[in-house]
């Protein structure tokens, strides 16, 4: 027994209940656009290389700063170290006041107002749009009725056939096939749905039963830097904000029951939603243990768009893990250089 190490295990496992919380989203940003609770960083190349600049969208149950967790394992740091300008739109967290907020909202008066604010900023010709999870499908969606020249479009684990549910597929049978299945009542009753709703939804699809990260906690807690990374990566898994009750209204009844997006049965302020009008180069990443979207959601994609330079990549691994020692991941690292406008 090393009880040296043992003394350091288990005040490293305690420290998580005691010490402040680390800091995170580190690389410097400005930010360059304010609406409602939203706000849109602008993340600068540190020498920057190309021209067309990267709009990051992520989801809406989540906040981002994944993207930015800590210097060596941040998406973002190893964008603008690539030399790539970056532009990340932050939803920010929702009140009651925003209770009726839609995905027509989200995309039109954020998304799209996002995008015509980061071609003007950067004064580029064009932009290469990034996806995450469910920003990942609200990223489709802009891109399938965007005005402004979309480039190239990156997808990561973004769910696109809601036909497919994965472990709950009687539950989505019963949803997709019962007309009389309705949350509307309970949803209107709440209005803003909790973030510990959220929390709990996400845990009953992928570890209801939640002690495993505990257990890789205690196996390396003797680890200082092992323990602040772990803290920084449970601050984020447990960080889920609430989501307006008629944005979930809209993911039930549009996607959930009628699996619009793929069938092309959707309209964002009565205009048609039709995934053929995509024409940017495209990447989809999936990844082989996702239990929040599974890779039958995200891979349709590629039959629905028309797009002739579309590349679908899967990643051994598990919803998130996107950046690592400061690296971009290698296939992006090859796809994306290659597909913006160098200066």
């Amino acid at each position: 027994m090393d009880w040296e190490r043992e003394k350091l295990r288990w005040k490293g496992f305690s420290s998580i209940w005691s010490k402040d919380e680390p800091d995170y989203a580190l690389t410097p940003r400005s930010a360059i656009w304010k609406k409602n609770k939203t706000t849109l960083w602008h993340y600068p190349a540190v020498n920057k290389k190309y021209e067309t600049p990267l709009y990051l969208i992520y989801s809406l149950i989540n906040q981002p700063f994944i993207l930015d967790l800590y210097p060596g394992n941040s998406l973002i740091e190893a964008l603008v170290n690539e030399g790539f300008d970056v532009y990340l739109i932050d939803f920010g967290i929702p009140g009651y006041e925003d209770k009726d907020l839609t995905l027509d909202n989200y995309l039109v008066d954020y998304i799209q107002k996002g995008a015509q604010k980061t071609l003007a900023h950067s004064q580029a010709d064009e932009l290469t749009v990034m996806g995450f999870c469910l920003g990942g499908t609200l990223a489709a969606i802009y891109t399938s009725m965007a005005t402004e020249p979309i480039k190239n479009l990156i997808l990561n684990v973004a769910p696109i056939d809601f036909g497919h549910s994965g472990s709950f597929d009687q539950w989505g049978h019963a949803l997709r096939n019962d007309e009389e299945v309705s949350f509307d009542e309970i949803i209107d009753s709440v209005g803003l749905i909790p973030a510990r709703f959220i929390e709990g939804g996400v845990r009953l699809i992928t570890s209801p039963i939640y002690f495993s990260p505990y257990l890789s906690l205690l196996n390396r807690a003797y680890d200082s830097g092992y323990v602040e990374r772990w803290r920084l990566f449970n601050k984020w898994t447990k960080g889920h904000i609430p989501l307006p009750g008629g944005v979930l209204k809209q993911l039930i009844h549009e996607f959930g029951k009628k699996n619009s997006l793929v069938n092309g049965t959707l309209t964002i302020r009565n205009q048609p939603i039709d995934l053929a009008n995509i024409h940017s180069n495209l990447l989809v990443v999936g990844s082989t243990f996702d239990r929040l979207v599974p890779i039958e959601q995200t891979e349709k994609i590629m039959e629905l768009v028309s797009s002739t330079d579309k590349k679908f990549h899967v990643n051994k691994g598990g919803h998130t893990g996107l950046s690592k020692n400061g690296e971009l991941p290698a296939y992006m690292k090859e796809w994306l250089p290659e597909r913006s406008k160098p200066l």
